[in-house]
């Protein structure tokens, strides 16, 4: 019998090894999550896609503009709004973000929600509140938070959402960044949170075409001649939490400032800036002295800034389990110009200005 050569053998185990690992992979018993070392949070994260590929021509449900994961379903993040954290990181890759109060006539807090956007960071992240869960189910979204008061996290117990609470962190889904005080340095990603809601075992894809009907691309400029002028809308929330969109007709864009400061996202030291401002009327009242109750099941009033123009007409939602609507004062669905929409709940008496 011949002699082996050892290199002869060698070879021959290494191509075994990998006919085997191969079979492994794509007969479905393998499973590769395209997601970056955990111990490394500024390294950019790359997101963990759908159950099935994206098509050329899908949109987000939310801005109506096509990316390559627009099938990915929508994850909803809080995010701290004082201004000890700013700049924030994260905003500028938002479909959707909504300010809402969390005591009344004070502190503001806001819920970033990503289709599209992949930002590397996320924060800072904050507690859940009660009133926020409604939007998360209407959109059929993962919730990402920091723990939140008792009254969201008994509701969050009864499975209302797919939920990824960072108290009790679930496959290194956040990360505390070094620098910031506590509670604020509370960071995350959506490769994070995707990693974790998969590992978890939650349907990571998106069934809805669209939450908010669009207008057509030839129709998403205004062209009346009282929306060619620049104005700012400016939303009474008190002292460094006070807004203002400053409307550009040159990019039909709404800048966003907050506290006399201009907006900006930390990830890329961009200015945030919307298509959409849609102004939510509603009650709110103090329920234990440190939390807020806010009605956001029902109607109320409200105002859809886009194009240059104020649209006056009523916000629904029927249920919890409904997706918020925007109407004019007929019934009819206001369509909304594709791009990225900030939604501002205010209380009925709050002052809110267009000039």
């Amino acid at each position: 019998m011949p002699k082996i050569n050892k290199k002869t053998i060698f070879s021959v185990v290494v191509f075994l090894l990998a006919v085997g690992l191969t079979f492994f992979i794509f007969s479905g018993r393998g499973k590769v999550l395209t997601f970056n070392n955990q111990d490394n949070p500024k390294q950019k994260d790359q997101a963990v896609g759908t159950s099935r590929p994206g098509q050329a021509g899908g949109a987000s449900p939310f801005t109506a503009l096509s990316c390559e994961h627009y099938d990915r379903r929508p994850v909803a993040v809080m995010i701290s709004g004082d201004s000890v954290v700013r700049p924030l990181s994260g905003l500028s890759s938002a479909d959707l973000v909504i300010n809402m109060p969390v005591i009344t006539n004070s502190i503001t807090r806001m819920m970033a929600v990503y289709v599209c956007g992949d930002p590397r960071e996320i924060g800072s992240v904050r507690s859940s509140r009660t009133d926020y869960i409604p939007f998360v189910e209407g959109w059929k979204a993962i919730y990402g938070h920091w723990g939140g008061s008792h009254f969201a996290l008994d509701k969050l117990k009864t499975g209302v959402v797919s939920d990824l609470d960072a108290l009790t962190d679930f496959g290194g889904a956040y990360f505390r960044k070094p620098g910031i005080p506590m509670p604020h340095n509370g960071f995350t990603s959506t490769a994070r949170l995707l990693k974790a809601a998969d590992q978890l075992g939650y349907d990571l894809t998106n069934k809805t075409k669209e939450f908010f009907p669009h207008l057509s691309l030839n129709e998403d400029h205004c062209q009346a001649q009282d929306c060619s002028t620049k104005k700012t809308l400016s939303v009474g929330f008190p002292g460094s939490f006070k807004v203002e969109y400053k409307y550009d007709f040159s990019t039909n864009s709404y800048y966003r400032w907050r506290g006399d400061t201009p907006e900006i996202d930390a990830n890329d030291n961009s200015q945030v800036e919307a298509k959409v401002v849609a102004i939510m009327k509603t009650d709110s009242h103090q329920i234990e002295g440190q939390y807020n109750e806010v009605t956001v099941i029902g109607s109320g009033d409200s105002v859809v800034y886009q194009n240059g123009l104020a649209l006056e007409g009523k916000w629904q939602k029927k249920s919890e389990t409904a997706p918020l609507q925007f109407l004019r004062e007929n019934g009819e669905p206001i369509k909304f110009v594709p791009g990225k929409i900030w939604i501002e709940v205010v209380q009925t008496d709050q002052e809110v200005n267009w000039q």
